[in-house]
């Protein structure tokens, strides 16, 4: 048995429900989204260890799905194809796009088994390598989600974790408030710009002296800074 969190994105209900039984039955935890907006918005919450994705799907495909999330949220979460074309410009675009794999329907799914399988040989091993990341005085635990500066743990809540990571892993770029929220409240949060300003204020104060690894940026927002 295993603790890895599957998500199965496509738009037809048989195909998700004979993944899913398939995974279950070896151990997987399985989420479902019936198209690429609903998938995006549980990747960003649930945090899968993969994405089994359809290409062609209703109101985000698969293709704009995986590009959002590697460019605009900056997930490198491993991604198989499904589709039912075996075009070779479709699978080289998908590749291209970040995908791990890419699998034709109908196909067998013990087939879908032992490429994931392989996937996440690669991936764990570098991973486990990567597990504690560190940035001058902060290290971050990416598994136990923990952050300690100088050997002192913080008390971050989810928010306040997910914003000092994707600073601290963007180090150097200037992100406003309006790229915040949506890389960490999503695209549909409509609260107030300030909401990042408050996030950050409480950041600082539990980074007591080390405050200033995140810095403000007149006119522009926020940029987390390791001084050399």
């Amino acid at each position: 048995m295993n603790s890895l969190k599957v998500l199965i994105v496509d738009d037809e209900d048989q195909m998700r429900e004979l993944i899913k039984t398939f995974l279950n039955r070896e151990g997987y935890t399985c989420l479902e989204a019936k198209d690429g907006m609903e998938a995006l918005n549980l990747v960003k919450h649930e945090h899968p260890d993969m994405l089994i994705v359809d290409v062609m799907m209703p109101y985000l495909d698969g293709f704009s799905l995986v590009k959002e999330m590697r460019n605009y949220f900056h997930l490198d979460i491993p991604v198989i194809f499904l589709t039912a074309k075996g075009d070779d410009e479709d699978k080289v675009k998908g590749l291209k796009l970040g995908g791990d794999d890419y699998m034709v329907k109908p196909f067998n799914p013990a087939e879908l088994l032992a490429r994931m399988e392989v996937i996440f040989r690669r991936t764990r091993q570098h991973e486990n390598k990567n597990l504690v990341v560190t940035y001058g005085p902060l290290q971050i635990d990416l598994q136990g989600r923990v952050a300690t500066v100088e050997g002192r743990k913080l008390a971050f809540t989810q928010k306040e974790f997910d914003l000092l990571l994707f600073l601290a892993k963007n180090k150097g770029t200037v992100f406003s408030r309006r790229q915040l929220l949506d890389h960490i409240w999503g695209p549909a949060y409509e609260g107030s710009e300030r909401t990042v300003d408050t996030h950050i204020k409480t950041i600082r104060l539990k980074l007591k002296e080390h405050g200033h690894l995140i810095e403000t940026v007149w006119g522009l927002g926020y940029k987390f800074e390791v001084p050399k």
